[in-house]
C-alpha cells in the first residue's frame, strides 16, 4: 500500500532515556512505514539542551506556533543529582515549564480506558479529565536561599514609579524564599479553553482552588472563572443541561474519590500536575495518560504524561530485557497527527490514527501486554512481552486494519 502523504510538517520534540528508545521503536515500526512522516525536529535531550543553553526548547516552541501542532517525548528535569551525573552547566529549569509559558493555554488530561484494566476507585464509572493550567506559579518562579538573619519583602514598582511594597518575613535564621506570578489574561483564557472543553464533552465542571488561604492569588482565579463563566457560558452550560462548581481543593480531592467520574476538573498549574498522575495512577498506570496543550492561540502540543523512565533505561544500558508500557507515547502521536490531518484536511492521516489508538488497545485487550499492566489486569492468562515485542503486536493488529 502507498504511504499517506502529510503536507505541513510536526513539530517532533525528542527526549530522554528509555522514552527516548520508545520513540525510535513507535516511528520506526508504526508510523514510517505507512506514512510519509513529516517532522520539523528538535532535540530536547537533556545533553542536547545544555549544550544549547536550553535555546532548543525555545526554538521548538516558536516552531509550534508556525506550524501549530507538535508531540513531545517525555524529557528529564535536572535536580543537582541529574547536574552531576550529566555533567550540566546548571540546573535547567523544565522544558514543559518553557513550551507551556510560551504557548500559553490548558493541559487536557484523560486517563486511556480499556477493557481489564480497571480504576483502583470502584466508583469511577467514567474517565475524569484533568484541565491543568499551563503558565506560571511554580514553573516560573524566583528562589533565594536566605542565609541568616533579615527582611524579606515583596515589592512592586508600577509603570509609573508608584511603589507596593509588603513584608513577607522576618528572618531570624536562615530560610528560603519563593515569589511566584500569574496574569488575568492567561486565567482568563484558561478559565475559556475549561468551560468551552466541558461544552464539547458536555459533561459537569469543577474548579477549584484555596481561596480562604490565598485570598488575593487564588482568589483571582475564582472571581475570573465566575465573570467568565456568567458573561459567556452560563446560559449555554444551562441549555446542555451541565454544571459548573467551585469548591476548595482539599473539598474537590475528598469528592473526587465518591463521583462516579465523567467531568472535567479545572485545576492549577502544580494542582494539576500532582493530580493528574494520581488519576493516571488509579485509572491504570501512569502509562495510560493523554495530554494535550491546548492554546487559545490555535497551537497544540501532544506528550506523554509520565516521565523518561529512569530505572528501565538503566537496565536497558546494561543489555537487560525491559518491558515498558509505550501506550501514551504512542497516543501523544496519534493525537498530534489526528489535529494535523484535521487542520490540514486529511481525512485519511486521522483515520489512521483512529486506527492505530484502536490496535493499541485491542493488543492489550487480547491478553498481550508490557509488564506493569499484566500486574493490575483482571483478564484472565495475560501474555507479558517486551517493549519492542507489544509495539510490533500493535503492528501486526494495525496491519489488519490497513
Amino acid at each position: 500500500m502507498s504511504k499517506i502523504a502529510m503536507t505541513t510538517p510536526l513539530v517532533e520534540m525528542d527526549g530522554d532515556e528509555m522514552t527516548r528508545i520508545l520513540w525510535k521503536m513507535i516511528k520506526d515500526e508504526l508510523l514510517t512505514p505507512f506514512i510519509d512522516l513529516k517532522t520539523e525536529y528538535y532535540d530536547l535531550g537533556l545533553k542536547y539542551r545544555d549544550e544549547t543553553d536550553d535555546q532548543v526548547t525555545v526554538d521548538a516552541a516558536n516552531a509550534i506556533m508556525k506550524y501549530k501542532v507538535g508531540v513531545k517525548c517525555a524529557t528529564i528535569t535536572p535536580n543537582p543529582a541529574r547536574v552531576t551525573e550529566y555533567g550540566l552547566k546548571k540546573m535547567w529549569k523544565s522544558p514543559n515549564g518553557t513550551l507551556r509559558a510560551m504557548l500559553d493555554g490548558t493541559v487536557f488530561r484523560c486517563p486511556i480506558v480499556v477493557k481489564g484494566i480497571e480504576p483502583c476507585v470502584r466508583n469511577w464509572k467514567k474517565p475524569i479529565t484533568i484541565a491543568r493550567h499551563a503558565y506560571g506559579d511554580v514553573y516560573k518562579n524566583t528562589e533565594i536561599r536566605v542565609p541568616g538573619k533579615g527582611k524579606a519583602k515583596l515589592v512592586f514598582e508600577a509603570e509609573d514609579g508608584t511603589v507596593t511594597e509588603k513584608t513577607i518575613f522576618d528572618f531570624e535564621s536562615a530560610g528560603i524564599i519563593q515569589g511566584i506570578y500569574n496574569i488575568d489574561p492567561s486565567i482568563e483564557s484558561f478559565a475559556r479553553s475549561c468551560f468551552q472543553y466541558a461544552l464539547d464533552l458536555k459533561q459537569d465542571l469543577w474548579f477549584a482552588t484555596k481561596d480562604t488561604i490565598s485570598k488575593t492569588y487564588d482568589r483571582d482565579f475564582k472571581e475570573i472563572f465566575e465573570r467568565v463563566y456568567a458573561d459567556e457560558f452560563k446560559e449555554k452550560f444551562e441549555k446542555a443541561g451541565i454544571t459548573y462548581f467551585y469548591t476548595l481543593i482539599d473539598d474537590a480531592v475528598a469528592r473526587i474519590m465518591k463521583c462516579e467520574g465523567g467531568i472535567v476538573w479545572a485545576c492549577k498549574n502544580y494542582d494539576g500536575d500532582v493530580f493528574s498522575d494520581m488519576l493516571s495512577s488509579a485509572f491504570g498506570s501512569l502509562a495510560m495518560m493523554t495530554s494535550v496543550l491546548v492554546s487559545p492561540k490555535g497551537y497544540y502540543e501532544y506528550e506523554a504524561a509520565h516521565g523518561t523512565v529512569q530505572k528501565h533505561y538503566y537496565k536497558y544500558l546494561k543489555g537487560e530485557e525491559t518491558s515498558t508500557n509505550s501506550v501514551a507515547t504512542i497516543f501523544a502521536w496519534t493525537g498530534a497527527l489526528r489535529k494535523r490531518g484535521e487542520l490540514d484536511n486529511l481525512p485519511e492521516l486521522s483515520a489512521f490514527a483512529d486506527k492505530l489508538e484502536k490496535a493499541t488497545l485491542d493488543t492489550i485487550e487480547s491478553g498481550t501486554m508490557t509488564g506493569d499492566l499484566t500486574r493490575i489486569t483482571t483478564l484472565p492468562n495475560p501474555k507479558k512481552v517486551n517493549s519492542l515485542e507489544f509495539i510490533q503486536a500493535i503492528r501486526a493488529n494495525l496491519e489488519k486494519m490497513l
